[in-house]
């Protein structure tokens, strides 16, 4: 499965280089150095080239690695518009990742709701954090962005002796302007496990 993935990133990494778009760092944004494209991405340093993508030093050829290439192929001019703020099935297209996203980008993080609580500095500062909408609901929330386009906003319900936890993942308006929607239930999913890692 690995060398399918790998083959998976080296076909979108051709395909982008062999059409390069212009102005590719006003897209992604990133910084350019010569056919080197460098931004944060899922709270680590990435770096497209033209033979690989590196994602914290590391080769990226698994899940993240065709996440980010499809990014960079998707990628057009316009902004990030996080508000308001909608849900994954909002998006057209979505039904069929629907129940996959509930389970492993929302539900996922329930059992972790206390220690997500007790280290938010911690998470803000790696996935580009930011406050959440004034009138968001819930216990915890946050904002972060694990690319550099696609906002995410987690809203977390701590238990209570009525209800327990529970945990929604918001997506920015625009989001699927930037990435396919299978792609983005992928985003949500792998932005969670990042979550996960930094609080365990």
């Amino acid at each position: 499965m690995t060398d399918n993935y790998a083959k998976i990133v080296q076909d979108n990494l051709k395909k982008l280089y062999s059409n390069l778009p212009r102005y590719l760092e006003q897209r992604l944004p990133a910084t350019r150095e010569a056919d080197r494209f460098m931004f944060d991405a899922f709270g680590e340093t990435c770096v497209i080239t033209p033979d690989r993508i590196t994602l914290g030093g590391e080769n990226a050829s698994s899940i993240l690695g065709i996440l980010i290439s499809l990014y960079a192929l998707h990628a057009p001019t316009e902004i990030c518009v996080p508000a308001p703020f909608r849900a994954f099935k909002e998006f057209d297209d979505s039904m069929p990742y629907a129940g996959a996203f509930a389970t492993h980008t929302e539900q996922v993080l329930v059992p972790h709701v206390t220690a997500i609580k007790n280290t938010l500095e911690k998470i803000s500062s790696a996935l580009k954090g930011e406050n959440p909408p004034a009138d968001t609901p819930g216990d915890v929330a946050f904002v972060v962005y694990p690319l550099p386009k696609i906002a995410l906003c987690y809203i977390f319900y701590e238990a209570d002796e009525d209800f327990p936890a529970a945990v929604t993942c918001l997506y920015s308006s625009n989001a699927d302007r930037f990435m396919p929607v299978d792609g983005l239930a992928d985003v949500g999913e792998y932005t969670s496990k990042k979550i996960i890692n930094l609080v365990t």
